[in-house]
């Protein structure tokens, strides 16, 4: 019996003694991770870019980057992960080690339409990312060429109403935030037109230009050179709550004719899912800090952009309004990217 009570005791000492020795580890990984956090960064962070180098967005990335760097005390690289709309560069940073050290670009697309467009994106953008904030947004416009008798919205409207399925607009690419504002134009106004879709810009705008399309669709920045007096295009309408100081003489969608008109093409930083908070905190404030920057905010207005003004929480709340807009947009309109 007491062979039996002494084995006992001894296994349950073994027990707590493993229980401690556990118990131990945590509280050493936490108090490492929490040093880590204090002292972090000690060498340069890789900002990964899921569009190519050269773009609107690698630009407003790169513009970010340089202006976060002295608030952070290291560099910023900017690494260029072009593909499938922007998921192959988002999938490689959710799989980066959650540490601060790599970060990602994310867009209305990959952060909020993706997810209904394409079957498997990689990715859950809801909780593989933690967000840091919006970096710019940029509105859409819409455009006519300068030969075209409409000039405001409310000469479209009636023209397109009056024979439905007749008139086409043109869009940078199925699924783009562009194309999406167009099928938002046509739910909001009960009307119908045939999407054309172009690979970008370059290609969208001569073809209205030409006539081959009746109406534009497109970013704002994309647009302007066309738009400026004795341009080949005339704006009709932009697609933001507040007129763009790049095009202050446009009107709002709102403005023109269609109350509750509401859509940006934004981008914002994120980082892995599990990268400790106080790292986190400190990514969010010295993107503040750059966003306060004179420079930064001419860099991003020559750009047609309004500079970010919502972070961490207030973005992840932002996402799932957006989320569910275009959700359903997409789902009852059947579009689908692949």
């Amino acid at each position: 019996m007491g062979w039996s009570f002494q084995w006992r005791t001894t296994a349950s000492a073994g027990r707590w003694a493993g229980k401690a020795t556990s118990a131990a580890a945590a509280a050493t990984l936490v108090f490492s991770a929490a040093a880590s956090a204090q002292t972090w960064p000690t060498r340069p962070i890789t900002l990964i870019v899921p569009f190519p180098a050269g773009g609107t967005t690698d630009l407003f990335a790169r513009t970010i980057a340089q202006h976060m760097a002295p608030t952070l005390g290291q560099s910023i690289v900017v690494e260029n992960k072009p593909g499938a709309a922007g998921n192959l560069g988002v999938a490689a940073a959710t799989r980066a080690a959650p540490d601060g050290y790599t970060i990602v670009l994310g867009s209305i697309g990959t952060q909020t339409v993706n997810q209904y467009l394409y079957s498997n994106i990689g990715f859950n953008p809801a909780t593989d990312l933690v967000p840091l904030g919006i970096i710019a947004s940029t509105p859409n416009v819409m455009a006519v060429a300068a030969t075209s008798p409409w000039r405001n919205l409310d000469d479209v409207m009636k023209a397109v109403k009056k024979d439905p399925g007749k008139y086409s607009y043109a869009s940078p690419g199925i699924g783009s935030s562009v194309h999406l504002t167009g099928a938002y134009f046509e739910s909001l106004a009960g009307l119908q037109m045939l999407h054309v879709p172009f690979k970008g810009s370059s290609a969208a705008i001569p073809a209205v230009i030409g006539g081959q399309v009746d109406i534009l669709m497109d970013n704002l920045p994309s647009s302007m050179a066309a738009m400026k007096p004795g341009g080949r295009l005339r704006g009709i309408a932009v697609t933001s709550a507040q007129r763009s100081p790049a095009a202050p003489d446009l009107p709002t969608m709102a403005e023109a004719g269609l109350p509750g008109f509401e859509v940006t093409a934004w981008s914002g930083l994120y980082a892995p899912r599990g990268t400790p908070a106080p790292v986190v905190d400190k990514l969010i404030a010295a993107m503040k800090q750059a966003l306060k920057a004179p420079e930064l905010q001419q860099s991003l207005a020559q750009g047609g952009a309004t500079p970010g003004n919502v972070f961490g929480a207030d973005l992840a709340a932002f996402e799932e309004q957006e989320r569910g807009k275009w959700s359903k947009l997409i789902q009852s309109r059947g579009i689908k990217a692949d």
